[in-house]
């Protein structure tokens, strides 16, 4: 790779330097502390969407899934209406969230799922567990054309996100950059979570545009694979380390596409969460 080129590793702190993918350490005790302060059932509104969600399933939720929904911290509302609990009570209570419901739906859906057609006997005995997979990627387009006025900029954003959009196999990005760099360790990735039971083929199961930004959001989650061969067992033992720990990897690609009758240069920055949740 040339330092003329626009596509850079992201720096990874030192002692990560040798492993495709580093995690991020999270404080078990501060985690279990802070479950006590969390009120029975939350109130959500999810862009215009309410939910109400027991706290049970909340702390179940992946990492990822946490820190997208609250990335400033769960901030509970104070009720000072315990002598006169009327509507205004209850909107106080609300929490209002900047995130997508169809993505937390598509969470829960599968979660009840992985509940249904889980193992009875199961590497963790009364636990079920997914394998979690978060794609967060931004998108850059560069047309050939010098001169746009700032509504065809927005209408070229928006086609381009579709493009994007519309392209939802997971492993397809990736499988390009170790064709491009014959990057071993990123082939390795990519076998190890097809053992742990994801498909070559695979599309994201969640998959949409985020409003108001050049950026789209998209999860897969699968049930881990185990038939109790040595080969699947060391897979799940390496997979059990994301618990509660997601493991993020990040890189560019660039592709030119055919967009509202122009040639767009696109460029791409994909960060990866992995991570395990239990059910």
């Amino acid at each position: 790779m040339t330092a003329e080129s626009p596509i850079v590793q992201v720096p990874e702190p030192d002692h990560y330097e040798d492993e495709l993918i580093y995690q991020q350490q999270a404080d078990d005790d501060e985690f279990d502390a802070s479950q006590d302060a969390i009120p029975q059932t939350l109130k959500l509104d999810l862009r215009g969407t309410r939910v109400d969600l027991d706290r049970e399933t909340l702390v179940s939720l992946p990492e990822s899934l946490l820190i997208a929904m609250f990335p400033n911290g769960l901030a509970l509302p104070q009720n000072d209406y315990e002598d006169d609990y009327d509507q205004q009570s209850v909107d106080a209570e609300v929490i209002y969230i900047d995130f997508d419901p169809s993505c937390l739906d598509f969470v829960l859906q599968y979660y009840q799922l992985a509940l249904r057609q889980g193992d009875p006997a199961a590497l963790l005995m009364n636990k079920q567990p997914v394998i979690v997979l978060r794609e967060e990627l931004e998108y850059f387009c560069v047309p050939n054309k010098s001169k746009h006025s700032m509504a065809d900029m927005a209408s070229l954003k928006l086609a381009c996100g579709e493009h994007l959009r519309q392209l939802d196999e997971i492993f397809a990005a990736l499988q390009k950059n170790i064709q491009r760099e014959s990057n071993v360790a990123e082939q390795h990735l990519i076998d190890m979570l097809c053992d742990a039971g994801f498909s070559p083929s695979d599309r994201w199961g969640y998959r949409a545009l985020e409003p108001m930004r050049t950026c789209i959001m998209s999860m897969g989650l699968v049930l881990l694979k185990n038939d109790g061969s040595d080969k699947h067992m060391a897979t799940a033992r390496k997979l059990l380390l994301f618990w509660r720990k997601p493991a993020r990897k990040c890189w560019w690609d660039g592709t030119l596409a055919e967009l509202q009758s122009q040639t767009v240069r696109v460029w791409s920055r994909r960060t990866w969460t992995l991570e395990l949740a239990l059910v």
